[in-house]
């Protein structure tokens, strides 16, 4: 029995080594297109800094199941989601073989949240998007009419929104036209059925204003108000939009892009329309505000008459222009003496003037019996050493010019 045992264990020819079946189990795993580029979600059990890399464990809690996954140093930067234990991740990455070990695991090239956080991260890069073009802008928003007539509502028709806004508006606004257009605010279909209750009002052409709302839910339930399509769906209305969505909470995407946005879907319905009786509280004090108005600016107006009737009481208007003509006499003889008195100094001045030039005229200086010696070339002879024999010269007088010649002069 030894013996027929042991030939049942004899080593065939064919036997491989460890190294050609790891090289085998390689090529199977490596070369296999969906093994190459593949997303696993899991949890981090386990994570170890090498100076290589980040070497750590991902597992399936639920089925007992583990990969062992690398991310290498050049890698860790363009992580969107640190590998940390405890959490829970989706990774993108490709499967290797290391044959040293005998050991299987994930090259990471992308590390993602999962779950709510994958949902926060995806909601953050489209409200980063959507930002960057400008659709949550405040000079987008248009202001809602003050009292409109046709209102359109789009919320679904078994929700207790519908009764709410139904409830809200017919009590403040009796008479209103109320456009409803049902939509599906929750589940898959949510987003496209939204748009197309959207576009229903748009086609429609007689709303003034929309109401898009939905009662309080989970983050869940309301992720359709998070949905681009719908997003763009009220950027684009061309009806001004006020949102109603939930209670006190974040945020959602429609809420930044519409005109406006309330916390409710009553209070959507109180800021749409105003309630008659503060219509008509608001219009009785501003009847009374401006009789108030009136009745002082009378009361003014009387004030200032009976004033002029005391003054004119006071004073008659005739003797006051009698007082007048006087002042202007009194004013126009002053003048008179002044313009009198100027013209006489200005005569006695110029009398004055035109004796001193009188006195100053060299030919009164001739009459009496001076004389003026001139060279032939005009100039005025002051020195006989400045003179020669025979030198003719010029002798003005009082009356008339003679003309002498030197024969002798004297010091």
């Amino acid at each position: 029995m030894i013996g027929a045992d042991f030939a049942d264990f004899l080593i065939p020819d064919a036997a491989v080594s460890v190294a050609e079946l790891t090289d085998y189990i390689r090529f199977l795993l490596e070369q296999d297109e969906q093994l190459r580029q593949i997303w696993v979600i899991g949890e981090v059990s386990s994570a170890n800094h090498h100076r290589s890399g980040l070497f750590f464990t991902l597992q399936d809690p639920d089925a007992g199941a583990a990969i062992k996954c690398v991310v290498w140093n050049s890698q860790l930067p363009k992580l969107m989601q640190m590998p940390i234990v405890g959490e829970q991740i989706i990774i993108l990455g490709s499967m290797r073989v290391y044959p040293q070990r005998g050991e299987y695991q994930l090259s990471v090239w992308q590390a993602l949240p999962a779950g709510v956080g994958l949902q926060a991260l995806r909601y953050q890069q489209l409200r980063n998007r959507l930002e960057a073009e400008g659709l949550f802008a405040p000079e987008r928003k248009r202001s809602l009419p003050i009292h409109p007539q046709i209102i359109a509502v789009i919320t679904s028709p078994t929700a207790a929104a519908w009764g709410d806004i139904q409830k809200t508006l017919k009590h403040r606004y009796p008479g209103l036209h109320i456009l409803f257009s049902p939509a599906t605010v929750q589940g898959e279909q949510a987003p496209e059925s939204i748009v197309n209750a959207i576009q229903r009002v748009e086609r429609d052409g007689r709303a003034e204003v929309l109401i898009l709302s939905r009662g309080g839910g989970a983050v869940e339930e309301l992720a359709c108000f998070n949905d681009e399509r719908v997003v763009r769906a009220v950027a684009n209305c061309s009806i001004p939009v006020i949102t109603g969505i939930g209670h006190q909470r974040d945020e959602s995407l429609v809420d930044l892009v519409a005109d406006e946005s309330v916390h409710t879907p009553t209070a959507a319905a109180e800021r749409v329309v105003p309630a008659l009786v503060d219509l008509y509280n608001q219009h009785r004090q501003r009847i009374t505000n401006l009789q108030q108005v009136v009745y002082g600016e009378l009361e003014t107006a009387e004030n200032q008459l009976q004033g002029l009737r005391n003054l004119l009481r006071r004073l008659r208007l005739d003797t006051q222009v009698q007082q007048e003509l006087l002042a202007l006499d009194w004013k126009r003889r002053r003048l008179m003496q002044a313009t009198t008195s100027k013209l006489l100094h200005a005569n006695q001045h110029l009398e004055m003037l035109r004796q001193k030039l009188a006195t100053l005229d060299p030919k009164a200086v001739l009459e009496r019996g001076y004389a003026v010696v001139r060279q032939e070339n005009g100039i005025i002879v002051r020195n006989a050493a400045d003179l020669e024999i025979g030198q003719e010269l010029l002798v003005q007088l009082g009356q008339g010019e003679v003309k002498v010649k030197v024969i002798e002069t004297k010091e």
